[in-house]
């Protein structure tokens, strides 16, 4: 039997603190798993933290409190190793999920075109475009527009960083991650294009309950990344 900590609050409060907001617990401030204190970038960010603790009942369940989990990632994790964290986030630009396109069957070739839209905003609106080829076999990208990706990635804020990896990462597609921090596409819609593959294939062979349970986590999942990045504060757009 696991041990887990028990909830010792009665109040959940937010107060100014500094540049920021505080979560307190009966006046405590709450501290990241190295003890710094978790000061928020935004109000709006520390309501939904203490929203996640005052929701806690008699023990404390890290695995329902994903706004905390990126806060503290944002503190232990990802400032201390900034350039390493924007390159791991940057590096997908190369391998884009959104270049890579089947030859066959033809229904899924016609359904992979509206990807085409998000590397015609990326060429427009970032200045990146990047080439599209047909299998697996890798595309060498221009080094320009992998640059200006790289700079998009780095032009992030610790917290914003934490989430962009996320929808990064779980996509496959630095493009689709782009397309929600900028605002141009939702959470919802770019799942969706990057499950596209996946859709296609259930369609065809016939829809497995455990994958699609395993698909609805991982939606809830970027939702709620989705979700971290906006209550941070303005999208990279503004």
């Amino acid at each position: 039997m696991s041990w887990a900590p028990k909830r010792f609050w009665s109040d959940v409060t937010v107060r100014p603190e500094g540049a920021g907001f505080a979560v307190l617990l009966d006046g405590r401030p709450v501290r990241t798993p190295a003890k710094t204190p978790l000061i928020l970038p935004s109000e709006a960010l520390a309501r939904e933290i203490a929203a996640e603790w005052q929701a806690q009942e008699r023990e404390v369940r890290p695995d329902l409190m994903p706004a905390t989990r990126r806060a503290n990632s944002a503190f232990d994790k990802v400032t201390p190793q900034f350039d390493a964290v924007v390159g791991e986030v940057a590096k997908y630009g190369a391998t884009d999920l959104l270049c890579y396109r089947a030859e066959g069957p033809a229904e899924l070739v016609r359904r992979q075109q509206v990807w085409d839209e998000v590397l015609r905003w990326a060429a427009t609106r970032l200045h990146a475009p990047l080439i599209v080829t047909a299998g697996v076999i890798p595309c060498a990208q221009p080094p320009e527009s992998l640059q200006r990706l790289r700079e998009q990635v780095a032009g992030c804020t610790p917290f914003q960083l934490v989430a962009l990896h996320d929808l990064v990462a779980m996509s496959g597609s630095l493009l689709l991650g782009l397309a929600v921090a900028h605002g141009h596409l939702t959470g919802a819609e770019a799942f969706a294009l990057s499950r596209l593959d996946e859709t296609f294939q259930a369609e065809v062979w016939g829809h497995d309950e455990d994958a699609a349970e395993a698909t609805e986590l991982r939606l809830k999942s970027f939702l709620e990344a989705e979700r971290f990045f906006y209550c941070v504060g303005d999208n990279l757009a503004q």
